[in-house]
């Protein structure tokens, strides 16, 4: 064995010391050859293809293949699908093993051809050969030799058991073909862990799924979804979710039903299913498929098969005629090119829907398809696991279609890059590999490849990151064993924590105890404990005691009477080291003695001598103290001893010795306020950064634990931050940093309140900077009189914002507008990024204009405000400056112009215009009006003689709003004038328009219709936006209040009725009467003043004559006599009673039988009064010969009713 390890070291170290490069070479052979032009021909084809090699190092190979087609195609090769230019290599090594592609183009498609070449190593036979050797010498080893020797010393794959619970499930599925469908499981697993999740299988009738265009499949943190984007009638069927691992698998299934969707022509059979593509061949295809679930539809006379290239969506129907089997072959297909396929169904009734189309299918020549398609798929999950400081092993599981396979490739690559880089360089047989030669503390991936003879398969999923760490060994011992306290019941013991970890953080420590002369040590404690302080309780006896070591020092209890002085302090550690000083930390004396402690010292030595020094003579309050003045170089220990009023206390125990030498490339901690965000930041870079390193910040010496005040840590590989977001007076202090798991780097800084405040102070101002101008706020006065206010600022950025002011009221409503061919706008705002310069423009400075301008700015955090007064001689100055140059413009362009600007005026009679003035025109001038960019053709053509131009605005109301121009123009230019009648405008319009119809407004009136009665005020104009309010104060006391900004106009009705016409009572609902009697309907009624009666049949008024008599007595008893009643006197009658006040009316209905007849039975109708409002004046209903014309334009007039006996018109309707 040894012999054959030292061979295999040889051959391998002369393998990797010696430079192989193959020659590269290109050779193109092209045979003058009779060039075919049929369409079938031109494009490229491979008359001779590239054929794989098995080869073994540093021999030739070279690879030949014939292409043909016309034009002649272009050859390109690929290796492993990267470019490259290689034919011939002279001297093969196993980096050479790789797919190889030949690709031939031309204007008319592509073509390829691969090969694989796989170079063997002669270490392998080397290798092979000493192995055969050792088994014909020592036959006995014959089993424990295996074909790769590094292999059969890997340990066996332990597979955990991990419990899958489901805990929500997918039920069954009822959709349509078209809809989308999705089946979601959730899960628990127990153990739970990162390297060993459970592979999600999904699966329709035993077929399995995977991630394609018609199926979706997400898998993570313990919940697994398959999605069904577009369903068709393929998808029905019984789908089941298995969660499989190496120790068992869950699993769940429920069904999806899909029913067909709805035909394109009523009648037609549903889509065609299960399309497959057989015996692909370079020319032609088979297709098959499955009939539809035809149900009531008519039988299937045949079907058609379409096609579509991949790459294009150019569907095209294969075959004339309906096929009536379900295999149809496809012919004239382009070799090389792919192409989907899809089905149609034919009934009587017209064509389905299509198919499912198929996947892509290349016409390729068998061989070539088998050989394209016959390499391995690709490894399982790979695990990566532990094994030593420099190596990892890794685990997989092999490819489930192996294909005929020879190895796999590990690659290696260190997490957060993309440099995959190979582990291994030649196939390795079995599923577990060491990968050696990882740095320490670095994090790595792995992934996995099997090759056979065809080529590689795809990547494996890349393993989780490991991190490779040093291998544990068990920790040195606990040593310095003190006792802290004793009060002749119990002891307090403590001790100094291992020097060597072992590669991991201490957990747990066990004491051991034995009697003093005795050799038998037994534990005293069950638990473990975690800290390094031990409390127990014992009778007055001698011990030794152990913690996990052979060290042992003895201790002796003081009895109850004893006296026993302060306590030591202990734990003593060492912070930052430097070549003259260094910081002592401890913790206080777990006794305390006879009084609380005020103080403590602290003495040091030089290692080896017993010649303390006191470091300092006042005792600190504090537990920490930075000692001076030491030798560089010089090794010391450290003694603390505490204070109280009985006197100074034990020394604690002597510390570890520590030099005064400053680690190599140490950095103190500095402390800056952040230009950009005005932080105190206190900085720390450390010189040394171990695995498991964390840096500890403090304040005084205790951690920062409380962040709720602003405070916080950041740190990002070897830089750590303390950052104070909202610092106060009291933060000042001494910061100390120190990073475990190094050599004792730390630093500390300390902030006194005086600096303190100067940062504050320096904080404030980059928070709330200002920004400096080069110049405060001013004007200039452009031509046509326009004002340009301007500042200038130092610098501003593109994210500047700014408002202005005018006399505290913001500027904004900018409007885009355009005269004689540049833009101009009633007010203009910006900025330029480069000289600092922001401005507004303000077209039109008037009289209004006069007071205080003023801008303010915001950029980042900063601002600025500058401010312009222009009153009094200042601004008369600027206006006739303004004026003086909007004439000479006028002047000097002489052309035609608005003299005053549109403006929206209302008159007496509450009609709205438009009214502007135009000046300096011609005869060819023309004016234009527009709304909304929309032209306006108005009723009167604008007066050009004197200039004013109106434009009526009908029933103006908010659906009249928008945006109005007016434009003049002719040879010399064009100028437009512009108003939006929206917001203040159109406010102001309908407060005047209020102001005339309030004023206006008439006494309420009231008006009959026919869905009831309306109270009615006439004014001079209406419009749903007037503030116009209807108020019931009393019971029948109605106002109409019109209202504006300075007034309010009130109408009011008075409809109470106390004193309206009341019939008290007397008349029945339902009158019977034999023909010819004499029929005297009388009742009482009353009113103030006396109400007035009338009486109606069936709606007409009833005409007093000799048969039909009408009286009313002493204005309270009212009558209605019909003398000889005839049946034509049968009917509904209604005595109405009314005076000003308004009245009511009742209605009996006559009932008018023969003599001999039965009398009929009357079936009385309780019919309410019916309440008449006043009228004013009171109007008695008059006979006329036609009804009168409805007042209101959307009420109809009611129809006449056919004249009766003693009936001359009809009667306005009653109305509640």
């Amino acid at each position: 064995l040894q012999t054959a390890y030292s061979l295999l070291h040889i051959v391998y170290q002369n393998r990797l010391t010696h430079s192989t490069k193959a020659i590269l070479e290109v050779r193109t052979k092209m045979g003058d050859k009779y060039v075919h032009e049929e369409p079938m021909i031109r494009g490229p084809k491979f008359l001779v293809r590239l054929r794989s090699h098995t080869v073994f190092e540093n021999t030739p190979i070279k690879l030949f293949c014939t292409v043909g087609g016309f034009p002649t195609p272009d050859v390109k090769w690929y290796i492993d699908l990267e470019t490259c230019v290689l034919l011939c290599i002279y001297r093969c090594s196993t980096d050479d093993t790789a797919q190889y592609t030949a690709v031939a183009c031309n204007i008319h498609g592509q073509a390829s051809s691969q090969a694989s070449i796989i170079v063997k190593s002669n270490v392998m036979f080397i290798i092979q050969s000493h192995q055969n050797m050792l088994i014909a010498l020592f036959p006995s080893l014959s089993h424990s030799l295996s074909p790769n020797l590094s292999a059969a010393m890997l340990p066996k794959i332990q597979y955990t058991k991990i419990n899958i619970t489901f805990l929500e499930k997918f039920g069954p599925v009822f959709a349509t073909e078209g809809e989308s469908a999705s089946l979601t499981a959730t899960m628990t697993l127990n153990p739970n862990l990162a390297n060993l999740q459970p592979e999600a299988q999904w699966y329709r009738d035993d077929t399995r799924l995977f991630d394609s265009k018609w199926v979706k499949i997400d898998t993570g943190r313990g919940v697994t979804t398959l999605t069904l984007p577009n369903l068709f009638k393929d998808d029905e069927g019984l789908y089941t979710i298995r969660m499989v691992t190496k120790g068992g698998s869950a699993e769940h299934s429920a069904f999806v039903s899909v029913s067909d969707g709805p035909p394109p022509v009523p009648g037609a059979p549903g889509a065609p299913m299960d399309i497959k593509i057989h015996d692909a061949n370079r020319d032609y295809v088979i297709v098959s498929w499955k009939p539809p679930n035809t149900t009531t539809e008519g039988p299937i006379l045949g079907y058609f098969v379409d096609k579509c290239e991949v790459g294009t969506e150019n569907w095209t129907q294969c075959n004339d005629h309906p096929i009536k089997i379900c295999k149809y072959p496809v012919s004239g297909l382009f070799e090389g090119h792919s192409y989907y396929f899809r089905i149609r169904a034919v009934n009587s009734q017209g064509i389905s829907k299509p198919s499912r189309m198929s996947d892509p299918i290349a016409a390729l020549d068998p061989t070539e398809f088998e050989r394209l398609h016959g390499v391995p798929s690709a490894p399982g999950q790979v695990i990566s696991t532990r094994e030593t400081n420099t190596s990892v092993l890794i685990q997989w599981a092999p490819p489930k279609e192996p294909n005929n396979l020879i190895g796999y490739y590990i690659d290696q690559c260190v997490k957060g890059s993309k440099d995959w880089t190979s582990a291994n360089h030649k196939p390795h047989k079995n599923t577990k590999f060491v990968v050696s030669g990882l740095t320490t503390g670095e994090t790595y991936m792995f992934r996995v490849q099997a090759i056979n003879e065809l080529g590689l398969s795809d990547e494996s999923q890349e393993s989780a990151p490991l991190t490779v760490k040093a291998a544990l060994t068990h920790p040195s011992a606990p040593y310095d064993i003190a006792m802290l306290n004793c009060d002749g019941h119990s002891m307090v013991l403590n001790w100094k924590k291992p020097s060597h970890s072992g590669g991991a953080n201490i957990k747990e420590y066990y004491v051991d105890k034995r009697r003093s002369g005795t050799t038998m040590w037994r534990e005293v404690h069950i638990k473990p404990i975690t800290e390094r302080l031990y409390k127990r309780v014992y009778n007055v006896i001698e011990l030794s005691t152990q913690i996990q070591s052979n060290t042992n020092v003895g201790l002796c209890l003081f009895s109850s009477h004893s006296v026993c002085p302060l306590g030591p302090a202990y734990d003593l550690t060492f912070s930052e080291v430097r070549d003259n000083s260094l910081v002592v930390e401890w913790k206080k004396p777990v006794y305390t003695g006879s009084g609380p402690i005020t103080g403590y010292h602290v003495e040091y030595a030089k290692k080896g001598t017993s010649d303390w020094t006191t470091a300092n003579e006042t005792a600190v309050s504090h537990r920490f103290l930075k000692v001076t003045g030491l030798e560089a170089g010089t090794s010391y220990v450290l003694r603390v001893r505490a204070v109280n009023a009985a006197g100074v206390g034990m020394a604690s125990m002597a510390s570890d010795p520590v030099t005064a030498k400053a680690v190599e490339g140490s950095q103190e901690v500095s402390c800056v306020v952040d230009e950009k965000s005005g932080d105190i930041v206190l900085s720390f870079e450390s010189c040394q950064l171990n695995e498991g390193s964390q840096f500890i910040w403090k304040k005084d010496y205790k951690e920062i634990t409380d962040f709720s005040k602003g405070v916080v840590i950041k740190t990002e590989g070897s830089h750590s931050k303390l950052i104070f977001k909202n610092a106060e007076k009291e933060d000042f202090g001494t910061y100390s940093v120190s990073v475990t798991n190094t050599e004792g780097v730390s630093s500390s800084y300390t902030i006194s309140a005086e600096e303190l405040a100067k940062m504050l102070a320096l904080s404030y101002d980059i928070r709330h900077p200002i920004i400096p101008l080069k110049s405060e706020l001013a004007y200039k006065i452009l031509e046509r009189g326009r004002m340009r206010f301007w500042l200038q600022a130092e610098e501003i950025s593109s994210n500047v914002t700014y408002k202005f002011f005018a006399n505290n009221k913001e500027l904004s409503g900018w409007k885009k507008m355009t005269f004689s061919g540049f833009k101009l706008k009633e007010l203009s705002m910006g900025h330029d990024v480069s000289s600092g310069i922001i401005e507004f423009i303000m077209d039109h400075f008037t009289e209004e204009n006069e007071g205080t301008f003023t801008c303010q700015i915001t950029d980042g955090g900063g601002k600025a405000q500058s401010s312009l007064v222009l009153i009094g001689d200042a601004f008369k100055a600027a206006l006739a400056e303004a004026d003086y140059q909007r004439r000479e413009y006028i002047r000097v362009k002489e052309g035609p112009h608005f003299s005053e600007f549109l403006s929206l005026q209302v008159g007496d009679d509450c009609s709205v215009s438009l009214v502007c003035k135009v000046a300096n025109l011609k005869k060819e001038s023309a004016f234009h009006w527009y709304k909304e960019d929309t032209e306006i053709i108005p009723d009167v053509k604008p007066d050009l003689g004197s200039g004013v131009c109106k434009l009526p605005i009908k029933l103006f109301s908010l659906k009249t709003a928008g945006v109005y121009k007016a434009t003049i123009s002719d040879d010399r230019g064009k100028d437009m004038s512009q108003i939006d009648i929206s917001g203040k405008v159109f406010d102001d319009a309908i407060n005047k328009i209020s102001q005339l119809a309030g004023a206006s407004a008439a006494e309420l009136v009231i008006k009959c219709t026919a869905t009831g009665i309306q109270l009615q005020c006439h004014m001079k104009y209406y419009t749903s936006e007037m503030n116009i309010t209807w108020l019931e104060k009393d019971k029948g006391m109605y106002s109409i209040v019109i209202t504006d900004r300075e007034n309010s106009h009130k109408r009011t009705l008075d409809l109470s009725g106390e004193d309206r016409g009341k019939v008290v009572g007397g008349l029945p609902d339902v009158v019977t009467i034999m023909e010819k009697k004499t029929l005297s309907l009388t009742c009482t009624v009353c009113g103030d003043p006396k109400p007035q009666v009338s009486w109606l049949k069936n709606g007409a008024e009833v005409e007093p004559d000799d048969q039909y008599v009408v009286s009313l007595d002493q204005g309270k008893f009212a009558s209605l006599t019909i003398k000889g009643v005839s049946m034509e006197d049968s009917g509904r009658y209604t005595m109405i009673v009314q005076n000003k006040y308004g009245g009511e009316s009742v209605d009996i209905v006559v009932s008018v039988y023969r003599h001999g007849e039965k009398i009929p039975e009357a079936k009385p109708t309780l019919t309410p009064k019916i309440l008449i409002p006043p009228k004013v004046p009171i109007e008695i209903p008059q006979p006329k010969t036609q009804p009168a014309p409805s007042p209101a334009p959307s009420t109809p007039s009611p129809a006449p009713p056919k004249a009766g006996r003693g009936v001359k018109s009809p009667t306005p309707t009653r109305r509640k």
